[in-house]
């Protein structure tokens, strides 16, 4: 549903612009409401509503009675933020979550099929560069690629 690499910049009120792509995919599937959270690996994770609540309900079959649960549920949805498409397709992320994702100005917004994640541009290039030349070696452990 949403793939690519796009690079952005906050605007002066803070916002960063949807990638038209992504947007023409909300519309063609009725999309209006996200929501965004704390990401792995430094990222923020942006979904629609209707993959978040399957992700939701995912996280809540996790056992409260397991530690470590606990600690991921706690910070996935106590981060969580409901947030909507403005007519010009920006979108005002709260600054507790910027400030996670060490965003500034620049941005860079990827598609990851079933989420958009939001990178500090400087962040991204770090976990490009430190993860590209293993892209091989992941995919021959992950999958049986023929």
């Amino acid at each position: 549903m949403f793939y690519g690499e796009y690079e952005h910049s906050l605007d002066r009120k803070c916002r960063v612009v949807i990638p038209a792509k992504f947007r023409e995919s909300f519309k063609d599937n009725y999309v209006e409401k996200f929501f965004v959270t704390r990401g792995l690996d430094g990222c923020l994770f942006l979904f629609t509503e209707d993959e978040w609540k399957k992700q939701e309900q995912k996280f809540k079959s996790l056992s409260f009675t397991k530690r470590e649960a606990r600690k991921f549920n706690r910070l996935f949805f106590s981060g969580a933020s409901e947030i909507l498409c403005d007519n010009q397709g920006r979108i005002l992320i709260p600054q507790y979550l910027k400030d996670y994702a060490q965003i500034d100005k620049d941005v860079v917004i990827i598609g990851v099929s079933n989420r958009i994640e939001v990178w500090s541009k400087e962040k991204w290039k770090e976990f490009y560069e430190t993860t590209r030349d293993t892209f091989e070696d992941t995919a021959e452990k992950l999958m049986d690629l023929e």
